[in-house]
């Protein structure tokens, strides 16, 4: 999964994949070149990183989104998996009946 971040909001899906397109081709052909793949997409800033096992591409319109975001912003954790027979609500999971015992 590919993740950009434009001034610490995610883009969603298909938009962060055509960025990221953009963003490898540019660097493919320009080294090292945040700065000029910022200016072409019209951008102040970016930065790439890695992030619980994710590229993650930091994007800022201006400076002051730049100096106000966190050294390394963190891309939303994801939702939590509900567990199965009523483990998430603390307790032990519900007992599976079996025919001819009793619980």
């Amino acid at each position: 999964m590919l993740v950009v971040l434009l001034d610490g909001a995610p883009l969603d899906d298909a938009d962060a994949r055509d960025v990221w397109s953009r963003f490898s081709r540019h660097m493919d052909e320009n080294p090292g070149d945040l700065a000029g793949f910022a200016k072409d997409e019209g951008l102040f800033a970016v930065r790439p990183e890695h992030q619980r096992g994710q590229a993650v591409l930091l994007a800022f319109t201006t400076e002051e989104a730049e100096r106000a975001a966190p050294r390394t912003p963190k891309i939303p954790a994801p939702a939590p998996t509900p567990k199965p027979n009523g483990a998430a609500r603390g307790g032990k999971p519900a007992p599976v009946p079996v025919k001819g015992r009793r619980p």
